[in-house]
């Protein structure tokens, strides 16, 4: 474990962390996952053409776990095991440390550090497979985190995602794992608005810019709306957004 980072306090509170867009500038599975298609011409070509009908099925909340899958079964045909599932997400991590490295917001790393250290239960929970998000930070010394996210498994002679760890059902599995009383939770997402509103101090960090006024209506009057360092995105402390009042 981290020497920085005490055990967390028999009494300690949850403080629920999202990944992508929280702690890490961009969709870390979708990185990996393109990087994974552009290994093989014949799997990029076909994720092209699959694009078509899965594109859209990933932009619709409904639909948005099949069409994930669509594309990690064409990036993983052939493979038929988790571990094996998980080896290319550490290859990955491996070959591109630099630029992850670069991706790791410090103003989030820093308050991540700080719940750790003031002795909170600090716990992750993406849609990313959780072994990508341990890998990366695993960059910064906080591998020991609980990672809660999608579930991939081998179906049809390659991996696909079985249980997305998306909206309403990523705060089912925070629920499923023991975390039912949240303290706080940051997320830079809409979908999250579920885990958002179950905590006691939900906090918005990074959202897409026309996502602000929705954030403040749905959630509590003085929700800080924050902005920890992605250029293109809204929230307070962003010269660069057009909408920095949040609170």
């Amino acid at each position: 474990m981290n020497e920085a980072s005490p055990a967390p306090r028999a009494d300690a509170p949850v403080v629920v962390f999202d990944f992508d867009h929280t702690l890490y500038d961009g969709d870390s599975f979708s990185h990996a996952l393109r990087w994974m298609l552009k290994r093989n011409p014949l799997r990029a070509a076909g994720s092209i053409v699959a694009s078509l009908v899965l594109g859209p099925m990933v932009a619709w909340l409904p639909t948005r776990r099949h069409g994930i899958s669509g594309y990690v079964w064409i990036a993983t045909l052939g493979l038929h095991r988790r571990r094996g599932f998980d080896a290319l997400l550490d290859r990955y991590v491996i070959e591109h440390e630099g630029e992850i490295r670069a991706r790791l917001l410090p103003r989030a790393l820093e308050v991540f550090g700080g719940h750790r250290a003031n002795g909170d239960e600090v716990v992750v929970a993406t849609g990313a497979p959780p072994e990508l998000a341990r890998a990366i930070l695993a960059f910064v010394a906080h591998q020991d985190v609980p990672v809660i996210g999608t579930a991939v498994g081998p179906r049809f002679g390659a991996m696909m995602a079985t249980r997305h760890c998306h909206h309403a059902e990523k705060l089912r599995m925070l629920r499923e794992r023991g975390y039912g009383d949240i303290a706080a939770a940051y997320s830079d997402s809409t979908a999250d608005l579920p885990l958002l509103q179950a905590a006691r101090k939900p906090v918005v960090v990074n959202p897409g810019i026309k996502r602000v006024e929705l954030f403040r209506r749905l959630l509590p009057p003085g929700t800080p709306i924050l902005n920890w360092g992605c250029a293109k995105r809204g929230g307070e402390g962003n010269p660069l957004s057009s909408d920095v009042g949040a609170t």
